[in-house]
């Protein structure tokens, strides 16, 4: 009980566990006591369990968390009040109700019996039609009789798992029928498919893809790079140099059905679908970044009028609300990244709520999640192995849940909310980024065995579950699964939910038998379950043995039942995984269209005024500091730019390397807004925002450039896929003209809504993935104007020249209309010759800084660059004879450059020389929020304001949406901030340490042992850093240490790594805590460790955390008490980390003051004010009294500090992101010897990795160039 309480309770308090709750109610209150539902163990519980198994506490199977409200009233509250207070307080998806407390986890069910075969035989196709309405399947006519015909022809009915096997493997979701079958329009028949269409792309482009059109991901011709990798994942072993060849690997899909019904659950795993994605590319590959993009509704913010957003309009229950989805799903995606190690990149945010002419209403009801992914694999592990006989098939994650049972067929449905509403709550999975990482270690360690990686094949488990994935494992060789080998969650699962249901966090591998061992090993050393579900046959069969009473082994031995076991699939191959191509009859329906009217009189800041706080112009704060943007230490540009970090990067650039300048860039282009005037317009103007933001960092090669094209449109309604195949056949169009290509891409086809009794259509979207080889990810230009000498110049490369179009742009949507005549990409030359130029100029440092005009126009463009500049602008647009507002409102394709005056002539020539127009509109004004923003058109001043009371306008809707999301008195802070700040300001003082290594002369390497946990997911750039530091790096995990695989006696120093170690379930690191306290081998290892005198720690995020838990640092409310009791971890901690004060998670580029005192990490750094990377989440350091603060103060055992713009500690957020009293970042224990801090020093080691520097504009590039980041690197090479 006593391990009990110390893990459930607060260290710094005291009797705060109880066995019994405190609420009691009154004869008027109302207790309320929800919490999950308890058919499934939650990845909560999963984390606590394994905690206590840390801990020692091997009895506990099941922790769950439930949340009591205890309501008063006046009166006793009727059923009625309580029914309200229930769907108010808790999610139906998701929670249950408990009207007494839980007494056990046991639900006392059997597995559920399967239904009788569906007698085909006996009552042909309408037997089927039962079945698909009781089961929920989506199948359709051609569906209901191709399969009645089919086992009419074996003479045999099919069981109730085959049939829900076939509706889930086969669906649209699943094999996108749509775009592989033959297409009529208006009477003719389409000459390709769409899929064939999309592929002919690849004959314009160069043949760069070593892979495309696979089922996980793409890929293309990587670079020769240096790198780190463990001498022997199956141990604890040294990192070791490396060299290879290294190829970039993308992928795209969204999740919009389950992130419709429950955002946060769907948003996270559609995240983790996609990182298995990437995970499973060939034979196992790399995750680096993602990116993220969310469409959603009119989102009605309470008490923020949006004057465009029609009050009138009605939702439906069966899905949630636009604004709880703007929110709620990023912050599933963002969590999941968190968590896992991801960090997101780019991405868009848009929302639309409109009545057409027609009376039509478009909106996204149906909402689209959108999660991309980069990631990188060495060149032997391209090509997976075909099945052979005899081969395993293994399945390494989580176990079996009943979770997501009919995915595949519900995200198939039509139009959305035909379906029953229990069978859409049903379809919907929940996810567990830990154990996602875990599974990712364990294939990282077979990529990286040194004897080679004994992957055979490899597959990602998404909708259809199991039944899916390992048919198509196994494919077409076949292959027998028996069920009692698969490790599950609930022990009542039945066979079909084990065969179909969509649980994540899992993986299916091909392993010969000789491998066993090593997966074995591995997955053992990372806590991951490993399952031999079954064998390769060669016989072409599926085969679904229900072995459960009378198991098999793996050897296949097994005592002869009284009666063969069920098998409830056995399915030929060929025709379950084959069926023909159908047939498709379109129509176009053209658009009834209006000229947009604008009010009478409308001034340009009038406009903007709208046009600013609309979500897709709008800044895009909320999304981008509550997603960690530098975890993995792989990142060179994420979104944020400029003195203020704001959210306006048009590229991703991420290293293939952490010791390389070669890296891969990625950016999003979409406009589906225009796809409602004429979707080929929009197809082009998608593929050229791609571009033209793309073209901002140094790739190899325009036709080298490979795009991942995906399409969400309800293309089942009339006139929606008729107009799917023309944007499809304008987008193979530009591409053939550009050069460029698709090489992989997904579907999802059932973008409608009803609404009572109306159909609610979303607009046709295809959103464009460009992604490229970058040869120098340090020449990437960004949009913040860096004003060099006081004076830089603006540029203007109009892409459609003359033409100012206003149709389907911000400023229509800000009027509530939608126009006539869209912007259009009219030459597509312009674009091929505008990105080469470019390029060009991006290799001889000759652009300080690029933007695109797109969404708000070139008014909005010019904005944003001063914005990110935190300058003022002074420019004159040239446009005789034209209207003032299409002039800056007009969202045409274009490029505005910022270029130093010395360098003005010859970037004008260039462009011109290459028949292109390029304008000087005018230069940079001074630096500030009250710098001045003077707008003309044709030498009149039609704009003049500050800069920061435009930005604020443009920050207005982002902090409106913070303020549902974070506390608002932070928000607040920020917001206000934002109007006064210049941007930080840097100190190096000369004492300033250089590069050096605490080591013998011409004797060995130091030691330094990088310990993780589960959830660390911060390990690799920590050994990066301390190898670029000249220290012998070695991997050690916990379980190493606790089952006495190593002893850290050879160890100099050791690094406890950033990350959400048991995800933090208990409180941060606390899990991580108990594995140290009350494991014995690693507890006196641990003890052994910090008493001898030549040894150093570091602790990192959570292990910041971890040392503080431990009393490394910090000191204790009674330190003479800790070395008397005989349970030391009895004694409180001096210090605890507790969550931020904003409420969530903040990822930050900050800066902090090293003060006086005796780290010795920071010898030599008194003064200095560095900038660092900063993500987490509990970073509040709560010290057990101010006394104790003031002391550590005193002896300088708080040596850093979050800094203010000026250099000074400070508690003003989100300068300083957790809120820390004093501004305390980091604590030293008395000896210097052990150092804890918050921020992130070893993502900021390497030049590339700095957000912004001051002072940086072309120069910028050359700066990041040249050696170690002068700040953060220190902090190890300090060390002596």
């Amino acid at each position: 009980m006593k391990k009990l309480t110390w893990l459930f309770g607060c260290p710094l308090l005291l009797d705060d566990v109880a066995q019994e709750s405190w609420l009691l109610p009154g004869p008027t209150d109302l207790l309320l006591e929800v919490g999950p539902r308890l058919n499934f163990s939650t990845p909560t519980s999963s984390n606590i369990v394994s905690v206590c198994q840390a801990a020692g506490l091997g009895a506990v199977d099941r922790v769950e968390p439930t949340r009591r409200y205890l309501l008063s009233f006046a009166y006793p509250p009727s059923a009625d009040l309580e029914a309200i207070a229930l769907a108010t307080l808790h999610d139906r998806m998701t929670e249950q109700h408990f009207p007494q407390p839980i007494q056990s986890f046991s639900s006392g069910c059997i597995p559920a019996p399967l239904s009788s075969p569906i007698d085909v035989l006996a009552e042909g196709r309408s037997a089927l039609e039962k079945a698909n309405q009781e089961l929920g399947l989506a199948l359709d006519s051609w569906d209901l009789d191709f399969y009645t015909k089919r086992f009419q022809e074996l003479q045999r009915n099919p069981s109730t798992v085959e049939v829900f096997d076939l509706a889930q493997s086969n669906s649209e979701h699943s094999r996108h029928w749509f775009f592989k079958g033959r297409l009529h329009v208006d009477g003719q028949e389409l000459p390709h498919s769409l899929f064939e269409s999309i592929m002919s792309t690849q004959a314009s482009s160069n043949p760069n893809n070593v892979l495309k059109f696979c089922d996980n991901s793409s890929a293309i011709q990587g670079k020769e790079v240096r790198f780190l990798r463990p001498k022997d994942p199956t141990r604890p072993s040294s990192f070791q140099q490396r060299q290879g060849l290294r190829h970039v690997v993308f992928t795209a899909e969204t999740h919009n059905f389950p992130t419709g019904v429950a955002p946060f659950s769907g948003a996270t795993t559609g995240t983790g679908g996609r990182i298995r994605d990437v995970q499973c590319t060939g034979r196992g590959a790399h995750v680096v970044a993602g990116t993220a993009g969310y469409c959603f509704g009119n989102l009605r913010i309470p008490g923020y009028s949006m004057p465009w957003e029609d009050p009138s309009f009605q939702y439906p229950g069966n899905f949630a609300r636009p604004l709880e989805i703007a929110i709620e799903a990023s912050n599933g995606a963002s969590d999941y990244g968190n968590k896992f190690g991801e960090p997101v990149l780019a991405g868009f945010a848009r929302s639309l709520g409109l009545q057409l002419p027609d009376g039509q209403r478009r909106e996204w009801i149906k909402p689209i999640m959108f999660s991309g992914g980069i990631g990188s694999m060495e060149a032997e592990h391209v090509s997976k192995e075909p099945p052979e006989p005899g081969m395993d098939v293994v399945k390494v994650g989580g176990p079996v849940y009943r979770i997501g049972v009919g995915g595949g067929a519900a995200s198939s449905v039509q139009v959305q909310g035909d379906n029953a509403s229990d069978l859409d709550f049903g379809a919907v999975q929940r996810g567990d980024p830990e154990m996602e990482q875990k599974m990712n270690r364990v294939i990282r360690a077979c990529v990286e065995a040194p004897e080679g990686n004994p992957i055979c094949s490899l597959h990602d488990q998404g909708a259809g579950g199991n039944g899916n994935v390992l048919k198509e494992l196994s494919d077409p060789a076949g292959a027998i699964i028996y069920t009692s080998r698969f490790q599950l969650g609930d022990p009542t699962l039945n066979a079909l939910e084990i065969w179909g249901a969509e649980y994540q966090e899992s993986n299916a591998l091909l392993l010969r038998p000789s491998d066993r061992d090593f997966l074995s090993c591995v997955s053992a050393r990372e806590r991951c379950p490993v399952c031999f579900v079954g064998t390769i046959t060669g016989d072409r069969r599926i085969v679904l043995v229900d072995d459960r009473e009378w198991p098999t082994g793996t050897d296949g031995q097994v005592d002869a039942p009284p009666t063969p076991p069920p098998t409830p699939v056995d399915l030929d191959l060929d025709w379950v995984l084959g069926k023909m191509p159908r047939k498709f009859f379109l129509q176009r329906s053209l658009p009834l269209l209006q000229p947009l009217t604008l009010p009478p009189g409308l001034s340009v800041r009038q406009a903007l005024s709208r046009v600013l706080r609309l979500p897709a112009v709008a800044s895009k704060r909320y999304l981008t500091n509550k997603v960690d943007r530098s975890v993995g230490g792989l990142v060179a540009q994420q979104q944020c730019v400029g003195p203020l970090q704001t959210p306006l990067a048009d590229v991703a650039v991420v290293a293939l390397s952490h010791q390389e300048l070669v890296g891969a860039a990625t950016a999003l282009g979409e406009q589906p807004v225009k796809s409602l005037l004429d979707p080929k317009v929009a197809a082009r103007l998608a593929v050229a925002e791609a571009l033209t933001n793309l073209v901002f960092a140094l790739v190899t090669d325009l036709q080298d450039v490979k795009c991942s094209g995906n399409w969400m449109w309800a293309a089942k309604l009339p006139g929606e896929g008729a107009a799917l195949a023309d944007a499809c056949e304008a987008m193979v169009a530009v591409m053939a003209a550009l050069g460029v290509a698709v090489d992989g891409g997904k579907d999802s086809l059932s973008m409608a809504a009803r609404v009572g009794s109306e159909t609610v259509r979303a607009p046709g979207s295809l959103v464009i993935s460009a992604y490229a080889v970058c040869s120098d990810i340090t020449a990437t230009v960004t949009p913040d104007l860096k004003h060099p000498g006081g004076r830089g110049h603006l540029l203007y490369v109009p892409l459609s020249p003359g033409q100012y179009r206003l149709g389907g742009t911000a400023l229509a949507q800000c009027f509530s209309q939608l126009g006539e005549q869209p912007p259009d990409l009219d030459v597509p030359e312009n674009l091929v010759r505008a990105f080469s130029i470019t390029q060009g100029l991006l290799k001889d440092r000759l652009l300080g800084s690029g933007h695109d005009v797109s969404d708000g126009g070139l008014i909005t463009c010019l904005l944003e660059m001063a914005f990110a500049g935190n300058c003022g602008i002074e420019v004159d647009i040239p446009a005789p004879g034209v209207d003032v507002l299409p002039v800056l409102f007009a969202e045409e394709p274009g490029l505005l450059l910022e270029v130093q005056e010395p360098d003005l002539a010859q970037v004008l020539m260039r462009y011109q020389k290459a028949g292109l127009h390029c304008l000087e509109l005018g230069l940079t004004g001074d630096t500030g929020p009250h710098a001045m923003v003077r707008v003309s058109v044709n030498r009149t001043v039609v704009l003049e304001e500050p800069v920061g009371q435009l930005r604020a306008l443009w920050e207005e809707t982002s902090f409106q949406l913070d303020r549902l999301q974070a506390k608002p008195h932070c928000v607040a802070q920020e917001e206000q901030g934002l109007r006064e700040r210049a941007g930080p300001t840097y100190c190096l003082p000369p004492t300033f340490p250089r590069a050096s290594v605490p080591c013998e002369p011409g004797g060995p390497a130091p030691r330094v042992a990088i310990i993780r946990e589960e959830g660390s997911n911060g390990d690799r750039e920590m050994a990066d850093a301390f190898h670029l530091a000249g220290f012998e790096v070695w991997d050690v995990t916990m379980q190493d240490l606790c089952s006495g695989a190593i002893g850290l006696d050879t160890f100099r120093g050791v690094a406890f790594v950033g990350g959400f170690s048991y995800a933090d379930v208990l409180g941060s690191a606390k899990g991580w805590a108990a594995a140290v306290t009350f494991n014995s081998k690693a507890g006196a290892e641990m003890k052994r460790f910090r008493q001898r005198p030549d040894t150093f720690s570091l602790g990192v995020c959570n292990g910041c955390q971890l040392l503080a838990l431990l009393g490394w640092v910090g000191g204790s409310s009674s330190e003479e008490a800790v070395e008397m009791c005989q349970e030391s971890w009895l004694a409180r901690p001096g210090l605890l980390l507790r969550h931020n004060l904003s409420g969530r998670f903040e990822s930050r580029w900050a800066s902090v003051r090293v003060g006086p005192g005796p780290a010795l990490m920071l010898r030599g750094m008194e003064g200095a004010v560095l900038p660092v990377w900063s993500a987490h989440g509990e970073g509040y350091m709560a010290f057990s009294s101010p006394e104790l603060q003031a002391q550590m103060e005193a002896r300088g055992l708080a040596p850093l500090h979050w800094a203010d713009d000026d250099g000074n500690p400070t508690e003003q957020y989100p300068l300083n992101p957790n809120g820390s009293p004093g501004g305390v970042a980091g604590v030293c224990s008395p000896d210097g010897r052990h150092l804890a801090l918050m921020p992130h020093p070893e993502r900021s080691v390497r030049p590339w990795h700095c957000s912004s520097m001051p002072g940086t504009g072309p120069g910028k590039a050359a700066a990041k160039q040249a050696g170690g980041s002068p700040g953060p690197r220190g902090s190890y090479l300090g060390y002596l």
